[in-house]
């Protein structure tokens, strides 16, 4: 297959490749000579459009960033469209939980990102947070998300509650608690999140 010519790469193409090989591979195969690879070029070629690992993740985040919908933090019903904002921004991760353990400890330099931190902070503060608790929640609002994106509290527990009774009792009562609730065992990670991210939002000042 003929290689293509430099002038057919771009940024975003070249964080498309990487997004998929994350998710196809994960972490181990983001190498940037395993992306020229898949795309057919030169090492090189790449550096001309990301200058660094660190500018690729840039990148990637840019992509999955443009993904994430900013509109409902403009909702002036405060916590319903903050509610709403972190529903989405779950969602999004859950689609690519490869990324999440790149993102976590990675710099925030990118515009989009930093974008989506200025409206929910802004909109926090627009439910009366004073700017430092507004940090704080966006923080917790941000490691919920991330948090819950990444690990799976049900997948832990393999076998049925009832086999959990002799030496784990209180273990077993809860799973099969939650076996009998509305959505089954399946959606407790879901229902998790949901009671995470009510508390946090009830903490909110009253009449926000």
């Amino acid at each position: 297959m003929p290689r293509p010519s430099q002038s057919l790469l771009s940024r975003a193409i070249i964080a498309r490749a990487a997004l998929d090989l994350l998710d196809e591979q994960g972490v181990e195969a983001l190498k940037m000579r395993t992306i020229a690879d898949r795309l057919g070029v030169k090492g090189a070629s790449l550096y001309h459009h990301v200058t660094s690992k660190d500018d690729l993740l840039d990148a990637v985040a840019d992509l999955i960033n443009d993904e994430i919908d900013l509109a409902p933090l403009a909702d002036p019903g405060g916590p319903a469209g903050i509610a709403a904002y972190a529903h989405g921004y779950r969602r999004v991760y859950l689609r690519y939980p490869h990324m999440i353990p790149l993102v976590a400890r990675h710099r925030v330099s990118s515009p989009k990102a930093l974008r989506g931190y200025d409206a929910l902070l802004a909109a926090l503060v627009g439910t009366g947070c004073t700017p430092a608790v507004a940090a704080e929640v966006a923080a917790a609002i941000d490691n919920l998300v991330l948090g819950s994106a990444l690990e799976t509290f049900t997948a832990g527990f393999d076998r049925a509650p009832a086999d959990y009774a002799g030496e784990f009792p209180a273990l077993a009562c809860a799973l099969a608690a939650a076996a009998e609730t509305p959505g089954t065992l399946a959606d407790l990670d879901s229902r998790g999140f949901d009671l995470g991210l009510r508390l946090i939002l009830a903490g909110l000042p009253a009449g926000g």
